[in-house]
Order: C-alpha cells, then sequence, then structure tokens
C-alpha cells in the first residue's frame, strides 16, 4: 500500500515543542482551530479568532504556526495519519454486513473529530492551487486504501465474481469524502443512516445474498 501524503513536507514550521507546558498551547490550538473551522470555514476564521478560544496571546500562535494556513495543513496531516493506523483487516465475525458495517464506522470514528478541517479545508482549496495539488494526492491514497480493503472483502464468503473493485472504490472514496463534507452539519442520527446505506450498497456490489433458510415442514 503506496505511503499516506505528508501534507507538511516542504512547510517551515516552527520547530516541534518539546516542553508539556508548550504542547498543552499547541493542543489547545488544535482544538480551537477545529472548533472555528467547523463553526465559521476557513475565510471567517482568524487567528485572532483561535488565540482567544484557546485563551492565548496571538503571539504564542506564531510561535507553533506561522499562518492560518498552517494550521490546517496539520490538522489535516493528523486526519491522515488516523487514517493511516486504520486496519482494513476483516474480523473473523460470520456476517458479512456486519464486517462492511464494522469497517465504515471505524473509518468515520477518526474522521468525525476533524470535521472543522475538513470543511475548512474544501473552502481553502478553491483558492489554493496547492492546496489543490495535494487533495488530488489525498485522494489517489484514499482511493488506494479503499480498494484494498474490497480486495481483502473479496476473500470472505459469498463474495461475487467479475466485481470491478478499482471501480467501485472510486465510487465509494468519492462518496465518503462527500458524506464527511455533510457531516459537520449533519445530526449523528442521520449519519448512521448513510452509514447503514453504504453497507447496503457495497455489500449488495459485492456480495451474493445468502440463501433463505425455507425452515423444515
Amino acid at each position: 500500500m503506496s505511503a499516506r501524503p505528508n501534507l507538511l513536507a516542504g512547510e517551515d514550521l516552527p520547530p516541534e515543542p518539546r516542553q508539556k507546558r508548550s504542547l498543552e498551547k499547541r493542543a489547545r490550538l488544535k482544538a480551537a482551530g477545529l472548533a472555528w473551522f467547523g463553526e465559521k470555514g476557513y475565510e471567517s476564521t482568524s487567528i485572532d479568532d483561535i488565540a482567544r478560544r484557546a485563551k492565548l496571546a496571538v503571539g504564542t500562535f506564531y510561535q507553533h504556526f506561522r499562518s492560518k494556513r498552517q494550521l490546517l495543513l496539520a490538522l489535516m496531516n493528523e486526519l491522515l495519519e488516523k487514517l493511516s493506523q486504520l486496519d482494513f483487516r476483516p474480523t473473523g465475525a460470520t456476517d458479512v454486513r456486519a464486517v462492511v458495517h464494522q469497517l465504515l464506522s471505524r473509518a468515520f470514528s477518526h474522521d468525525l473529530h476533524y470535521l472543522g478541517a475538513y470543511r475548512a479545508w474544501q473552502e481553502a482549496v478553491l483558492s489554493d492551487s496547492e492546496l489543490g495539488r495535494k487533495q488530488a494526492q489525498i485522494h489517489a491514497w484514499t482511493t488506494t486504501r479503499v480498494t484494498t480493503a474490497f480486495q481483502l472483502l473479496q476473500n470472505l464468503p459469498g463474495a461475487r465474481p467479475g466485481v470491478d473493485v478499482p471501480g467501485l472504490a472510486r465510487v465509494m472514496d468519492s462518496f465518503f469524502w462527500s458524506l464527511l463534507a455533510q457531516a459537520v452539519r449533519m445530526p449523528a442520527v442521520e449519519l448512521n443512516q448513510w452509514i447503514d446505506s453504504a453497507t447496503h450498497l457495497i455489500y449488495h456490489a459485492m456480495f451474493f445474498d445468502p440463501p433463505k433458510n425455507r425452515g423444515t415442514k
């Protein structure tokens, strides 16, 4: 599997803090950025807003990030790191539909923490061509991840032969990112319904329905 894109490569970031107090301040800035990005988007969020919410001076922000853009890159890079740690190998469950649902739920459990960052990212890429190139790298990587997951699912009982796994992976990867973009304003119940629908779609695209048990007479 290809290595994840490093969104911070080439960025002139201030040195990583080592002291506990500095690390705590950096974490507060990230949390404040996530909150503001989710509420107001990228353009409407200022460094003053972030520092104020973190209860820190603006000068402290610049000790950790040279710009709002760098903070956004750091947050998105963390999201990709979390995704890279996901284990897409199916568990030993006998219910294939449950396996698919579990994979989707695990993926979104990480994504949801970074909803604010992704909302801001979508906005920022529209006016920043370099971020647009990074976006293309992200989607190429996540499509590869989804393809690998689907290939592993094909080893489970009841899998349909001849499924266009790469094509299905491209479609579903686009769907996942689209759903993530909407999830910032979506009630948890509605998001779970979408995950259920995605589970249903993937299952029927890749597996035969098990034979119905007619019982005995």
